[in-house]
């Protein structure tokens, strides 16, 4: 037979026993959770993203009328045509041969004609717009604003990256709401 004391240590030894298996059990079902909060979060954000990138072509789509107004009418582009770039049917013709052995590799030129005759290199840039020339930027300007664009667009794509740690520990607070709140409306 088995004394008292021993019968009510055994007891005890049992309840700490279950009490242990449902604290294990918790942890595991709390970490499910938060490994589905994650989830979600991350869904969310690809969500907003691909919501962005719709409205934005919705966006460009809807305009595509406009600008082609603005095309026609504002700054006078118009479609490349064969000309520019071919003389003739043949010289198409003969892209699609091979070329013999030995044979040079053709040189491809973009050209321009100007009504007397001279090429593009002669006339200044104009601006389409105004029709003011334009003078380009030097080598050090260009090499600064490279270096800020390059800046710029590293903390872009720091922000903009998707494998961030969930934010939920600190939404209670309201610095973390306002946080929060401003990074839904980015």
């Amino acid at each position: 037979m088995i004394s008292s004391n021993r019968a009510r240590s055994l007891g005890w030894m049992a309840v700490l026993a279950i009490c242990f298996a449902l604290v294990v059990i918790l942890s595991f079902k709390v970490h499910a959770v938060k490994s589905e909060v994650l989830l979600a979060e991350r869904q969310v954000i690809a969500l907003q993203r691909e919501t962005l990138l719709l409205e934005t072509e919705f966006e460009t789509r809807a305009s595509q009328r406009q600008l082609s107004v603005w095309n026609n009418v504002e700054f006078g582009y118009s479609a490349p045509r064969a000309g520019q770039f071919l003389d003739g049917e043949r010289q198409l013709a003969s892209l699609g041969q091979r070329p013999l052995p030995g044979a040079p590799a053709p040189i491809l030129l973009a050209r321009a004609d100007n009504a007397d005759g001279a090429g593009a290199a002669a006339a200044p840039m104009r601006s389409p717009v105004s029709g003011a020339t334009v003078t380009l930027a030097s080598a050090a300007t260009e090499k600064d604003a490279g270096e800020v664009f390059g800046d710029a667009f590293g903390d872009f794509l720091i922000e903009a990256s998707p494998i961030r740690p969930a934010q939920a520990h600190a939404a209670n607070s309201t610095a973390a709401k306002g946080a929060v709140a401003k990074g839904m409306a980015e």
